[in-house]
Parts: structure tokens; sequence; C-alpha cells
């Protein structure tokens, strides 16, 4: 899955736990006084001297390999060579002590805090009795994302947003502002209340607000919800779909307790799906429960996510499958506490360490009328008098319950643990992407890393976060199930990017795994459209628009000298002029401008620098009122041929990028977006070692390039300070070997139709 910002993609949800134990009963009650850095002595140095760092607040510090808060130490020589030198830390709060530090100087501060503020003393020794030290000022950040993260709210519509701080004890609060971005503080529409703040000695530090939209309402458009905290940098915010359709969306119903039969696209997962210190609990995760499905003898099953339901290969067969996940519930198990309700039982998983396989999925038998039997999926219905929007089943009428084919530039909706019904479209098609599995919850156990091919690449604001591994991703027009959603993340340009396996070839691959002629369908009903809530309407092509650095421009002025030879009326080229990339952000280019009436071929590239090509006429060029962007003179066609020789392109290329750039963890086939009638080769790059140098074209096609944090299962992670309950002697979490179904183990507590 955090405090997001366009600059971390982490997609850890980090929910806290409702009560904390008795040892945050003595608390820190100031900080740490006295305490001051001497940072250099005659040997050597280190740096830097009195940094500050926010608790669970990514996007305000570093980053740890985990994506955790992290800072950075160095020790050196005076002559600027490294210092051989062994870190230590001390002080910090009493209860929560003063965090960690590797042996290569990376600082985590702990998780949670007592006090407003601490210090902590990081200490460098070098043989044994030389040192240097810093003292690391240590507030506290926010321990979760606002809840909730996204919601559509109509006009006059009443909307509580909950801020969380990773802080039991202290003075600090929270203080909200309404923004017409995620990181302002002034404009938005609508108005804000009192803020409420709860500080306990037992509990985190919670404030929350009551939103009100404007009682007119007359488009589509999103405000912001902004949430900060007194000295520190620390901000989240939630973003608000005010809508003149009338649609009240709120993803807090798809996170809580259900009763029984529970529908899908609600929180869920594996009943032993959780780490451990010692003999408590130290945290959990969970996912979505997506959909149902069944055999070709009327046995149902929930469909989810392999690393949702069993623990990345980790599980055993006849585990519980519980609603909601544990992250919903204090990290308390069925079994040792209250919360939760067993719905089906473990039954098979598309093992992630088979080379065979090619999708994250596993199924779990439901127990007896504990799921609904036809298949309904939270909000994926019409609207209803009070603005709220049904559950309904999938659509299966035009496929007989197999799926349809994503097809590129289709707008699909998912309904999910987090973020709700949200709507966005399909990006790429025919993906590679490589993503990361982890032996825990808390990610810091690598288990192993699998490349998946032909997958489908989705994007849109606020589209998917963690804890929506598992949802049903569907066709927005007729909710056709087009494929399960598994991987993601957000671009630099703050928009979603996701990875789903195609539907057809998960009942493809659950069929081969089970064998004896056993096939597997979607459980829904007749074909249906879907409430669309488009997040990014009119917002995805804004990232593209960022102001280029002189250099870029630079090259772009060269480029139009040549530019300038190849204008001719008579031949569709109407003019040129200096711009700036969209299929790579940041990049100069010469914009092409093309008569419209006219089918003209411009070149890809003018002398090295890329070209935006942009139908227009005549007169809208001399008179300087010409679009500006290929998407604001509508031209979005794609052929056929097109799509084709990209995708020949990429099958040619894709490995090989893949391998020779490690930055590269993607390459799927898309649309250009400097000219859309051309395909393009969608690749992700790792933002944090990406190349100096990518190419503006492969192969002979564009390629368009999406730089981000490396993508990676998406289940929700939570954090339980000292648990209530939940001392206990764990059950075995090694993988099994193998499994059949007929040793299938069945939970006492959960009867099987």
């Amino acid at each position: 899955m955090r405090g997001r910002s366009a600059s971390s993609t982490k997609l850890l949800t980090r929910i806290p736990a409702l009560l904390l134990g008795p040892a945050l009963l003595v608390l820190a009650g100031c900080a740490t006084g006295g305490v001051s850095a001497v940072s250099t002595n005659p040997t050597f140095s280190i740096a830097p001297g009195t940094p500050s760092i926010d608790t669970n607040c990514t996007g305000c510090n570093g980053t740890s390999a985990q994506g955790s808060a992290a800072e950075q130490f160095t020790a050196t020589l005076p002559g600027g060579e490294p210092a051989g030198v062994t870190w230590s830390v001390s002080g910090g709060d009493p209860n929560s002590g003063p965090g960690t530090i590797t042996a290569a100087g990376v600082y985590t501060p702990p998780s949670y805090l007592t006090a407003d503020r601490v210090q902590v003393l990081v200490t460098a020794t070098m043989n044994k009795t030389l040192t240097a030290t810093s003292v690391v000022t240590v507030t506290p950040g926010f321990l979760q994302p606002l809840s909730p993260e996204n919601a559509a709210v109509p006009a006059s519509g009443q909307l509580t947003v909950t801020g969380t701080l990773a802080e039991a004890g202290g003075y600090d609060g929270i203080s909200f502002a309404l923004a017409n971005s995620a990181t302002g503080l002034n404009g938005g529409q609508g108005t804000l209340g009192d803020i409420n703040c709860q500080r306990s000695m037992q509990a985190f530090t919670t404030c929350t607000v009551i939103y009100t939209a404007p009682a007119t309402v007359t488009s589509t458009t999103p405000t912001w919800v902004v949430a900060t905290v007194d000295h520190s940098a620390s901000i989240v915010s939630s973003q608000l779909l005010l809508n003149s359709a009338g649609i009240a969306s709120n993803p807090a119903s798809h996170e809580g307790a259900q009763t029984t039969p529970v529908l899908l696209g609600s929180s869920g997962g594996n009943n032993n799906d959780y780490d451990v210190t010692g003999n408590q609990i130290a945290d959990c995760c969970g996912g979505t429960l997506g959909s149902l499905i069944e055999d070709s003898s009327g046995r149902q099953y929930v469909l989810s996510n392999n690393h949702v339901l069993a623990r990345s290969d980790h599980a055993t067969v006849g585990d519980a499958i519980v609603q909601p996940g544990l992250i919903d519930n204090s990290c308390t198990p069925n079994g040792i506490g209250p919360g939760t309700t067993p719905v089906a039982s473990l039954t098979m998983w598309l093992p992630l360490s088979a080379a065979a396989t090619n999708a994250d999925a596993a199924i779990a038998q439901v127990g007896s009328h504990t799921v609904n039997p036809n298949g309904s999926i939270l909000e994926l219905g019409a609207r209803q008098a009070d603005g709220s929007l049904a559950a309904a089943p999938p659509g299966v009428s035009s496929t007989g319950g197999k799926g349809e084919a994503g097809v590129l530039a289709l707008t699909i909706a998912k309904s999910g643990r987090t973020t709700g019904l949200t709507c966005g479209s399909i990006s790429a098609v025919d993906v590679d992407v490589t993503v990361d599995y982890y032996d825990d919850c808390a990610e810091t156990k690598p288990y192993l890393t699998k490349t998946f091919t032909n997958q489908i690449g989705l994007t849109g604001t606020a589209f998917s976060d963690a804890g929506d591994s598992g949802a049903l991703v569907v066709d927005a027009s007729n909710a056709e199930p087009v494929g399960l959603y598994f991987t993601g993340g957000m671009d630099a340009g703050g928009a979603s990017q996701a990875v789903a396996s195609p539907a057809g070839d998960v009942l493809s691959e659950l069929a081969t795994l089970t064998g004896n002629g056993v096939s597997y369908s979607f459980v829904g009903g007749a074909d249906h459209a879907v409430s669309c809530l488009n997040y990014g309407a009119g917002t995805l092509t804004q990232p593209h628009m960022k102001p280029l650095a002189a250099s870029e421009t630079a090259r772009a002025k060269r480029a139009l000298a040549q530019a300038r030879l190849m204008v001719d009326p008579k031949a569709g080229i109407l003019g040129v002029a200096v711009g700036s990339s969209s299929d790579h952000p940041g990049e100069g280019a010469v914009l092409v401008y093309v008569d419209e009436a006219m089918s003209t071929n411009a070149p890809l590239t003018i002398g090295g620098v890329r070209t935006v090509v942009i139908p227009s006429n005549a007169r809208a060029v001399t008179q300087g009122t010409a679009p500006k962007t290929p998407l604001e003179s509508g031209a979005s066609m794609l052929s056929q041929s097109a799509l084709s020789a990209g995708a020949t392109a990429k099958q040619l290329v894709a490995r090989r990028l893949m391998k020779e750039h490690p930055a590269f963890f993607g390459v799927g086939v898309g649309q250009s977006l400097d000219n859309p009638r051309e395909a393009a080769l969608v690749i992700y790059v790792d933002r944090k070692a990406a190349p100096a140098g990518m190419p503006p074209t492969i192969n002979g096609v564009r390629a368009r390039y999406i730089l981000m944090d490396r993508m990676h299962v998406t289940r929700s992670y939570a954090t339980p300070i000292h648990p209530r309950v939940h001392c206990m002697a764990p059950q075995t979490k090694e993988a099994p070997s193998s499994f059949k179904l007929e040793d299938l183990l069945r939970p006492q507590s959960l009867k099987l139709d």
C-alpha cells in the first residue's frame, strides 16, 4: 500500500489498534531534554547533525527499502572518504523506544510516540572509543491516510473525515482545511465544521471534522479536505468528488463487519495473516473479497488474490477466510476475540513459486449462508433514493460468466475495501510486469519476485490503494468481469497505476490446476451499467504540463530550426513550436501542427527530440489559438493496425529491456499521448533508479514512460501497539509443499455447503 504524496507510493495502510496495552499507562510526559549533538571530532564527522523526522509519515521524510519513514546517516573522514563506524541509538520514547538504525546508518523512528516530541541520540563509534553524535527530533506523523481517502458527495451532502496520529497521550491535534489540490491549504468547495479530537493514554489521537457540500453542484468536480499537524511536515488529504448526479459513496462501508450473507467488494482475508513477535501479534494484513465464482458442479467460492487469501503461498488448505480482514479488527483473529466472521474455507491457490502460473489468485469455498449467493458486490448497482449505490452482482449474461477481454481505453470500474467504487480506464494491454512478494505483512522478509505476462494496465486518479487487492475489475458499461486487480502504485503525477490479470485467464488457470474436467465461471446476473465515479475526470493530463527545465527547453529549441524546414501546408504540416512531451513528462518536444482534414505522417523525432502531433487548421495555427496538446484537439483514435504494430515491437523488446535496464519493471502496449493515433510501448520505470537517458522511440515505436515506485502487492498492513489479548501460541507459518483438493481441511466453526 501513509501520508502519501506524489513522491511516495508505498501503499501500506497503517490501521491503528483501537486500544493500547497497559504498557502505555506510563507516558513520556515531555521531550527528553539537555541533549546536544557533537557531530565532529578530529578523526571523522557524521551527518546530518540535528535532523527531524515524523513517525509513520511517508512523504514527509526519506524512506527505507520497505518504504517506512527513515533518515540516512553518513560518517566521513576529513578527506571525504567513508569512515568505518558502528551505529547505535538511545533515548527516545520511554514506551516505544528510540527506533532502530541499520549497520548502513539508516535510522527508522518508533511507530508511535507518547508525547508531542522526543529526542533520539544517534551515535557513531570508531575503534570502540571514538564517537560522534547526532540528535534526531521525532514528532508524531499520520499513522494512516484520512478516512475515507476518497468519497462521492452530492449537493448538501455531509461526510465525516477522520485523521489519526501516531501518538498516545500528548497534546497534538490535527488541523483540517479545504483545498483545490491534495497538497494545498486553500480553495475547495463546501464548508468544514468544528474539529473534534480524542486524546487518550490507551488509544492513538484521532480528530474528526464534518464536511458539508455546497447546496448547488452543477458539475462533477473534485475538492480536497487536507489535514496537517502543527510543527510537522505531515500532510494527508481526502479527495471528495462533488457530483450533480446525486451520488453518495463512502468507502467506509467496505471496511466494516457485515451481517451474513456478506457482500463482496468488502474487507476480508486469511485468519492467520499476521506477524508474530515472541508470543504477541505484531501486525496483520488484509485485502478485498473480490467476487463469487462457481465450479461446474455448482459449488461456490470467493475469488481474491493469492496474497490476500493464501498469504503469498504461506497458507494451509482449510484456513478460515474472515470478514472483515484482520486489519479492520485491530489485528484480532477469529477465535482470539470478537469482530470477524468466518465466511469461507481456503480451497486452493495458483502458486506464485510455480513458473507456470501467470496470475495472483486464490479461491475459498463459501460456508452455508455466509456469502451472498448471487455474487452481489458493494456499490456495483444503481443509485438509490437516498443517493447511495445499491449492491449488485456483476454482469454475466453476455459471456456466460466467463468474463470479457479488456481492450485499450475501455472504461472500467472496481469495488474494493479501501477506495470503494472507483472508475478508470485500461491504459495498456499485454503488460509484462515484475512484482515483489514478501513472507511477512511488514514486508521485511522478501519471498520472491515474479514476472507476470499478458496483464492489463489500469489508470485513474484515486482508482485504487492498499487493501483493494483482490477486487474484481469490470467493464463499466455492462459490469462484465474484465480482470482481477492485484498490484499498483502512484506515478510521479499523482495518478494511480495498477495491474490486473485478465478474468478469463484467471478462470482458465484455476481450472487447469483443479483438473478432472472442472471449469469455473463468475456468479452474477444480467448485464448492467455501473454508476461510474471517475476521480480523475479532467485531471490525468495535468501531470504532463509541468514546466520544463531550461536545458530541455534549449534542446527543443535547437531542434525547432530543423523542424521549420518541414512546414508545408500542401503536405499537411501547418506549423511547429516548442513544447513538452506527455509520453515522457519533463522532456522537451517539438509541437507539430498537422492539417486535421488530411492524413499526414509526422516524424517520431526531429533532431533526436520527440514530436507532439496536434491536428488543427491553418487559421487556428496562424492566430495562435491551436490546441496545446493532442487530447485537446480530440485526436484520440488508435487503429487496430497501429496497436498491432506496437504489440509486435513489444514482443521483440520487452524481455531485453527489463533485463538490460533493471529500473524498467514493466512493459506493455498502449496509446501515445504525444500522438494518440500511434501506439506506444508503455514502460513502467522505478523513479528511484531511472536511467539518465530513456530513448524516445524503440524499434520504430514511441516509448511512453511512467515513473513511479516499483509495484508490489497491495494488501493493507496494520500495526497494533501492545494488543489487548493477542498473546498466543501462533500456528505454523511455513508454506505447505503441496496440497490436494481432497485434503480440504474445514474449520469447525464454518459449515460448508
